[in-house]
């Protein structure tokens, strides 16, 4: 019982999960999901691809694939006259693997000629999110 001190339990559709408070009240989340579902931090994967001397910036978002997953979304701005292509998708997803554990490579690449920012220059994910997918 979660008035007692006992762990308290969330219920969310398809997915079974513990949280418990700690003593400073923070939740800590069971490990009841998927790898392949969790959240990742996108600053890994955006770095790795920052790392391929085309990749001007890059940015990372969550896009759910068709079983419902959140995988990795890559939208990319290449240097300067560095053309998009099909073949250059596979060859970065290809770069990310090399770099990082397979599970996080983007599952989708878009190219874009410049990512959202806000005045200060901070990345402005929601629009990423909102983009219609350009499968290439």
């Amino acid at each position: 019982d979660a008035l007692q001190g006992g762990p308290e339990v969330h219920e969310k559709p398809g997915v079974e999960s513990v949280a418990e408070e700690d003593s400073d009240g923070e939740s800590d989340q069971g490990d009841d999901q998927e790898d392949s579902n969790q959240q990742k931090p996108p600053f890994e994967v955006e770095s790795a691809l920052l790392a391929e001397e085309r990749v001007l910036e890059a940015a990372v978002v969550g896009h759910c694939d068709d079983q419902g997953l959140i995988k990795p979304k890559a939208i990319v701005v290449l240097q300067d006259g560095v053309v998009g292509s099909t073949a250059l998708v596979e060859e970065l997803k290809a770069f990310v693997k090399q770099r990082l554990a397979p599970y996080k490579y983007p599952r989708w690449i878009e190219f874009a000629d410049e990512l959202p920012k806000t005045a200060t220059g901070k990345i402005q994910r929601f629009k990423l999110r909102e983009r219609p997918n350009d499968d290439i």
